[in-house]
């Protein structure tokens, strides 16, 4: 599907790629991973022809279409679902002929592209751009609205939904749950499950990518590294091949002293002078095998409070919204300090607004949310606030040095650049101005600015939004350090596992306890999308409208009766009897896989043993290296059939999720 060949690519006089060569097949869903500042995005623009390599070549194959998520749109004046169904660009090109046959009173040329909107399933496309919409959390009266009355994240879902509306043999996404919340991530890694066209993404989402991607690619070193399985199989794939790529680069460097200690010994003899130059010759043709450097770049921590109040907050008959309109009703809740607690509901359920009225006020210092009820504050309350808003508090013109010195003028310099370390804010960039600093590092100022008023209360409104997988781990280690309380809300579900300990259900205007996980959360949704009613169907407009050839049940609200009900039930039995023995073979060959990387790391380690290569051990040495290329053999054999059954279960639950 896509071959990169021998390629090298810079970008600002700075190396990312130097002859690296990858191939894709039709099908796969790869993950791009890789440190902010590889060279993830300029990939994707290589594939669409923005950016041309210094040398090598990028193959698609004949007529491949290609849909991507643009990062930016424009406010304009065209109707959300219009603006979405432009993503088709056949479909609009169809409906511009029949205009202007139309117009020419051409009815043969009329019929013709009857026929092909017909083929296009025209008739369908603006309940399938709805339904896109529904997906990614918009109401159901927001397709009428136009893209200039959304905000910023907002648009970028309306590009989201335009990149799937496009009928695509490769789809690009650029970290597409950047501005999703929860319900729709999920949403969308089921959409993505049964995408049949090839899939690259970018993402720092790890439960994402694991429910998601097939393949994970990553930028190491101005190299690209194709590995087999999720982002969990990578990591264990990653500390492997780190593992033995230490190894290997401790045996080299044993080697080199060896070698070192022979020419300092022996170069000033005459009678062995030219046995010391030829391992001269050799020490410099030796490929230096690069140390594996894995350390985070990130490390810092929410320093505790000098004093806490207990209880932190509380709030009594409560009743919270925006203005006239109340969204939550008999809020009674109570924050400890070690309360950790993860904020779940659908969206527009009122999570933002509860986070709202816990802080005491609305976005950008507005009136509280809270309508009536009574707030009650701890004498040493100490709330740290982060939501998007919070990076366009940011004084674009002033340093993170100058950020933090506001709030502690009397603090040292050399304190204040040590918490700013920790941060991986260093040197100059400790001092530059934040006006051009990417989002993610705008996001990291906010959150150092935060925790360098050591709160004992943290309210975080998607606090990993921008962030990359190294820091949204660094993250989660310093909430698990907090001994402060936490109120999240977050679509990152790896960091709401490892930091709370109890959710609260927002929804249906009330605020109680869950008592289930995130999975159980999950099927709850899916429970709630199956008994939504679909909203009223809409037909195309211009072009499609003046086709008599839309069938009317395509338009038609369908009931199911208890014995279509019945029917339904059989054919899923039926399908999860058929599933069984396939996921029965993909755990069995995930246990050979395993067994087969087990036996690998096993004879590199009995290859590792220097005595092995003295002419006493020839034959054990030829043995080891056959079992070797047997098992290396075995695995990529393993893993094909892996990759071939997977995707058939794959398929095979899509099928039985749209019962």
């Amino acid at each position: 599907m896509l071959t990169i060949t021998d390629l090298s690519l810079q970008r600002g006089g700075a190396w990312l790629l130097d002859s690296v060569a990858l191939t894709v097949q039709s099908g796969q869903r790869v993950a791009v991973v890789g440190a902010n500042g590889a060279g993830k995005s300029s990939l994707f623009q290589l594939l669409l022809g923005q950016l041309t390599p210094e040398q090598g070549s990028v193959s698609l194959p004949g007529g491949c279409r290609i849909a991507h998520m643009a990062q930016e749109v424009e406010a304009t004046e065209r109707s959300a679902r219009d603006f979405v169904l432009d993503g088709d660009l056949d479909l609009r090109r169809l409906e511009r002929e029949l205009k202007q046959a139309e117009a020419r009173g051409d009815d043969n040329a009329v019929a013709h592209i009857h026929g092909e909107l017909d083929v296009h399933e025209a008739w369908s496309a603006a309940r399938r751009a709805e339904s896109l919409l529904r997906g990614l959390g918009f109401r159901n009266e927001d397709p009428d609205r136009p893209v200039s009355a959304f905000s910023g994240g907002w648009r970028i879902r309306l590009n989201l939904a335009q990149a799937l509306m496009r009928p695509s043999d490769l789809l690009l996404l650029d970290e597409p749950t950047n501005h999703l919340d929860l319900d729709a991530c999920l949403w969308l890694e089921n959409w993505l499950r049964r995408y049949d066209g090839t899939l690259l993404f970018i993402s720092h989402d790890r439960d994402f990518m694991d429910r998601v991607a097939t393949h994970i690619v990553h930028f190491d070193r101005q190299k690209l590294e194709l590995y087999t399985g999720n982002y969990s199989a990578f990591e264990g794939q990653r500390s492997e091949r780190i593992a033995q790529q230490q190894a290997g680069f401790e045996r080299q460097q044993a080697r080199i002293a060896e070698i070192q200690r022979f020419i300092d010994r022996f170069k000033a003899k005459a009678t062995k002078a030219r046995q010391a130059q030829s391992r001269v010759k050799s020490l410099e043709r030796m490929e230096k095998i690069a140390p594996a450097h894995i350390d985070s770049p990130f490390s810092f921590e929410f320093p505790m409070a000098d004093k806490v109040s207990n209880p932190l907050l509380s709030i009594r008959h409560g009743q919270a919204g925006h203005g006239d309109t109340k969204v939550l009703s008999n809020i009674n809740l109570t924050l400890l300090p070690g309360s950790r607690v993860g904020l779940l509901g659908p969206n527009g359920a009122g999570k933002s607004t509860l986070m709202d009225a816990l802080l005491g006020q609305g976005e950008q210092g507005t009136a509280s949310t809270l309508l009536s009820g009574e707030r009650t504050c701890g004498e040493h309350l100490a709330i740290g606030y982060f939501a998007q808003h919070q990076l366009e508090s940011l004084d674009l013109d002033a340093s993170p040095f100058l950020h933090l010195q506001r709030l502690s003028p009397r603090a040292s310099e050399q304190s204040v650049r040590n918490f700013l370390g920790g941060f991986d804010f260093h040197g100059d960039e400790a001092l530059s101005p934040i006006r051009s600093f990417s989002g993610g590092e705008k996001a990291r100022v906010a959150l150092a600015v935060i925790a360098w008023q050591k709160p004992n209360l943290l309210l975080l409104d998607e606090p990993t939004n921008h962030l990359d997988l190294e820091m949204r781990q660094a993250l989660t280690m310093a909430l698990q350090n907090f001994e402060g309380a936490i109120v999240v809300v977050s679509h990152d579900r790896h960091l709401l596992r490892n930091t709370v300990d109890e959710f609260w259900l927002v929804n249906d205007g009330h605020v109680a306890e869950y008592q289930g996980d995130l999975e159980d959360y999950e099927s709850w949704l899916a429970d709630r999308r199956k008994d939504d009613a679909e909203p009223p169907k809409r037909q195309l407009g211009s072009a499609a409208s003046s086709s008599d050839t839309a069938p009317a049940q395509a338009d038609a609200a369908v009931g199911e009766s208890a014995e279509d009900r019945k029917a339904r039930k059989r054919v899923e039995a039926a399908l999860r009897q058929k599933l069984s023995p396939y996921r029965k073979k993909q755990a069995t060959l995930e246990k050979q896989m395993e067994t087969l990387h087990e036996t690998l790391n096993d004879l590199e380690s009995e290859l590792a043993d220097p005595a092995l290569y003295g002419d006493e051990s020839k034959g054990r040495l030829k043995d080891l290296l056959g079992k070797q290329s047997a098992a290396k053999g075995q695995l990529e054999d393993v893993e094909a059939q892996w990759l071939d059954v997977s995707e058939t279960v794959e398929a095979m639950e899509g099928e039985l999720a749209g019962q």
